[in-house]
């Protein structure tokens, strides 16, 4: 069986809807800020098993999961010199949250 490496998961950056448009392409039903359920610079660790860490947003990580079994499996991504690192973001269109996830 391959062996499995723990992946720290970093908030690097939370946005508001005003940092990401001018304009906002929609209109909300109450004013947003930033994403609530993170705070920048929290950190998260994935252990060898694979499983979303507690107290983490199921919508992040269903957006961030293949890079995270990518890098707990040993892979890399070629689009970075640094080996075992990668940098994703949730789905939230309007206010998205920006992660560093580093292989430990």
């Amino acid at each position: 069986m391959v062996e499995r490496s723990k992946v720290k998961i970093t908030v690097l950056k939370r946005m508001a809807p005003s940092e990401v448009f001018e304009k906002s392409p929609v209109t909300p039903v109450e004013p947003l800020g930033p994403c609530e359920v993170f705070k920048d610079g929290q950190e998260f660790i994935v252990t060898e098993n694979g499983r979303m860490p507690e107290g983490f947003c199921t919508s992040a990580w269903h957006a961030i999961f293949c890079t995270v079994r990518v890098l707990s499996f040993g892979g890399n991504l070629p689009w970075y010199k640094e080996k075992g690192v990668g940098i994703d973001c949730c789905t939230d269109g309007l206010r998205p949250v920006i992660f560093k996830l580093e292989r430990i």
